[in-house]
């Protein structure tokens, strides 16, 4: 009963949540100087009126919320004002794939980069190892990853040819993408990771596993890591919306037809439907992630109560 009750107050938190980011972005767009059908090339002012006639833009302020809000509860984006011919859906519909699969391919590899140099760091205290891997994931956190895939890009593609710069389809074209989003989330990680295995290495049950003769990769893989790792799954909701949303500007670099090119797009040309079901996608990949952390925990660590 309790779990349930967890799960009813998140989704009515959820239904807020989506309500006042809804209501903030809407409002924001409509306080930006222009619209979507102003260009740098004036447009006959008969055309105009009949382009926001035909998509409300001429109706009361009011009038358009009231109409938007219900249309997006029901999923009913409308069609783009900046792509013809396309709806909202159909954008979405061809751009998130991409965008899901980068970020995933991203996030196993930050797992596995911040999950291994963490363990290794934290295994070998104050140590060359723990030294180098700390001082790579304070790097990794203060660089931007635009400026890393900048640099793999010259490297990488200019220098020895071994990746092509942009596209998407062949594994090679993968992974420079991929592994540019993944390092400040993998920097993160292996902090985590290393904070995490510090302080359960210190903890009596692990000093009786290494009195029984337990061999020491059995100890920290089988006993140390599962408690460990509660901070990395803490940390990995908001980080799987940020892979996502941090992708906007990377797939601009490396030319990936995914969700970040359009939604830099609909931000640029006002187009409203566009910019504002990305939007709340966006917040609806974050607070599903973070649930989905939270019910990980609640797995992992059963003294974590649903309350």
């Amino acid at each position: 009963m309790t779990f349930l009750l967890f799960l009813a107050r998140k989704f009515g938190w959820l239904l807020l949540t989506l309500w006042v980011v809804f209501t903030i972005t809407f409002f924001l767009m409509k306080a930006v100087p222009g619209g979507p059908f102003s260009r740098e090339r004036q447009m006959p002012e008969a055309t105009k009126r009949v382009l926001e006639a035909r998509y409300d833009l001429d109706k009361p302020l009011w009038y358009q919320y009231g109409k938007t809000l219900w249309n997006d509860a029901w999923l009913d984006f409308g069609p783009s004002f900046t792509m013809d011919d396309y709806t909202v859906f159909e954008v979405i519909s061809e751009g998130f794939p991409v965008s899901t699969s980068l970020g995933i391919l991203a996030m196993v590899l930050a797992l596995a980069i911040g999950t291994t140099a963490g363990v290794i760091s934290a295994t070998n205290r104050n140590t060359l190892y723990d030294y180098g891997f700390m001082a790579l994931a304070t790097v990794g956190i203060a660089i931007p990853n635009f400026v890393v895939a900048s640099l793999f890009v010259i490297v990488f593609v200019f220098w020895f040819h071994l990746f092509p710069v942009a596209g998407w389809g062949s594994v090679r074209q993968m992974v420079l993408p991929a592994v540019c989003l993944s390092l400040p989330f993998a920097a993160y990680i292996a902090r985590l990771t290393r904070a995490g295995m510090l302080e359960v290495l210190n903890l009596d049950y692990i000093r009786m596993a290494y009195a029984k003769g337990l061999a020491t990769r059995t100890v920290i893989v089988k006993h140390a890591l599962r408690g460990a790792i509660l901070p990395v799954v803490s940390y990995l909701g908001p980080a799987t919306a940020g892979i996502l949303t941090g992708s906007l500007v990377l797939e601009r670099i490396f030319v990936v037809p995914g969700m970040g090119g359009r939604f830099i797009e609909a931000a640029t040309q006002r187009d409203y439907p566009l910019a504002m079901a990305m939007v709340l996608i966006y917040t609806l990949m974050l607070f599903l992630m973070n649930t989905l952390a939270d019910l990980s925990r609640l797995l992992i660590d059963p003294r974590i109560k649903a309350d």
